[in-house]
This record gives C-alpha cells, structure tokens and sequence, in this order.
C-alpha cells in the first residue's frame, strides 16, 4: 500500500517505449513541485527506463509495483530545475 499521495494518474498501457516516459515528462509538466504521479503500464521496459529517467531529470522514484502484466511506477516531480 502506498504511503503517499497520488496527485495524478497516467494509463500508459498499450504504449512502447519510450511513449510512457514522454507522456511521464509531458504530465509532470503541469503538476507541481512534490507531487506524485502514478503511471500504469505493460510495458517491461518501463520498469528499467522510467526510474533511469526520473533519476537523471530530478525526479523521485517512490516505488515500482507489479501485478500480473500491469506495473505501476510512482514518481514524486522534484524541484524546478534552473
């Protein structure tokens, strides 16, 4: 169970990479600072290249779940960046 917020949901199943994580960066866009964004998808892909990405923008991983072939990835947008 998550401890957290969710602010925003994203439904990315059906998409191949790297649609989750232009569609991630595009909905973080108009959230705010701290905010938590939960992403759905059945791409495998995703589980490796969504945290990659988050890390490498200045994103937060919070965690990454797994049922069956849906996962579901949270990510808290982190600070404005100058």
């Amino acid at each position: 169970m998550t401890q957290y917020t969710i602010d925003k949901s994203l439904d990315a199943r059906g998409w191949c990479c790297p649609m989750p994580s232009v569609k991630t960066a595009l909905a973080l866009e108009g959230m705010a600072d701290g905010q938590v964004i939960e992403v759905i998808t059945d791409d495998p892909v995703s589980k490796r290249d969504l945290p990659v990405w988050a890390e490498a923008t200045g994103n937060t991983l919070l965690a990454v779940e797994e049922t069956d072939s849906t996962i579901k990835i949270y990510l808290r947008k982190g600070e404005a960046q100058a």
